[in-house]
């Protein structure tokens, strides 16, 4: 199981830049999708979840600029992003927990894509 992530660049403050990540290989069902971000010197933080069942959470920082959604059938997760501050600049990591059979289930990473906000 792989998840290849991408859409990061570079964006000027007020932009928006969309994040999808893709999940390929031997996949039983998808539970949660989410995007986490990492700043340099910082933790990584949850960002945006979403469960199979469409439920949302947000972290207050984003909430009202970021939009998570997902298409089960393309086993991807996106993260729409508007009115981006400089403060956004962080790698983006997606993370699903998938069940590559009926009974096991494991955390995966993608492998990260930076976005940048900058004038």
């Amino acid at each position: 199981v792989q998840l290849q992530a991408s859409g990061g660049g570079l964006v000027q403050p007020g932009g928006s830049l969309r994040l999808s990540c893709a999940a390929s290989g031997s996949i039983f069902s998808i539970n949660d999708m989410g995007w986490y971000r990492q700043a340099p010197g910082k933790q990584r933080e949850l960002v945006a979840a979403t469960t199979s069942g469409g439920s949302t959470d947000y972290a207050d920082s984003v909430k009202g600029r970021f939009t998570i959604s997902r298409d089960n059938a393309m086993n991807t997760v996106y993260l729409q992003m508007n009115s981006l501050k400089p403060e956004d600049t962080a790698v983006y990591y997606c993370n699903a927990e998938i069940a590559p059979s009926e009974y096991r289930k494991y955390s995966y990473w993608g492998q990260g894509t930076q976005v940048t906000v900058s004038s």
